[in-house]
């Protein structure tokens, strides 16, 4: 019987773009690397990306960069629930200083219980630079999680394919 996979929630302010990032991104690595990880993204405030789109031309564009297409059934930015914490394994928060009262606000017993990064949004640094920081964090965290899990369990290690 195989081993069910795990779940990571890569969480931001409008679920457009840093976690839309770093889900494809994240799925992309552990899917190379033979992980039992899956990511999945949501936003603190929805509603701040109504009317954009589905998620930031600045994700696709990193994303097809890297290899990654993710096709024209892309999904709408999807709203934190409670749900999705509890069948989470791991919760990433994109920067602490915007998304931790945010999580104290909606999810006060969750807000101690997840891991903050310190990515900026575009209204502080320009997506270059954002999406490096993503990029960057998401490779640590494959390689992290790669480490902890059996070497019986995961395929043969593929390099990880880095973009400036």
């Amino acid at each position: 019987m195989a081993k069910k996979s795990r779940t990571v929630v890569f969480v931001c302010t409008g679920n457009f773009y840093r976690s839309r990032f770093c889900g494809y991104y994240f799925n992309a690595l552990a899917e190379r690397r033979g992980l039992r990880w899956r990511a999945t993204s949501r936003g603190l405030r929805t509603s701040l990306a109504d009317g954009q789109g589905p998620i930031s031309h600045y994700a696709l564009e990193r994303l097809a960069a890297c290899g990654i297409h993710v096709g024209e059934d892309v999904r709408f930015p999807v709203q934190l629930a409670a749900a999705d914490l509890k069948h989470a394994d791991l919760i990433v928060a994109m920067k602490e200083a915007e998304h931790r009262p945010m999580m104290e606000e909606q999810f006060p017993q969750w807000a101690n219980r997840i891991q903050y990064w310190h990515i900026d949004d575009l209204d502080c640094a320009p997506p270059d630079g954002t999406l490096s920081h993503c990029q960057f964090h998401v490779e640590e965290l494959v390689e992290q999680l790669a480490a902890m899990e059996p070497k019986s369990t995961r395929r043969q290690r593929q390099p990880l394919r880095k973009t400036p």
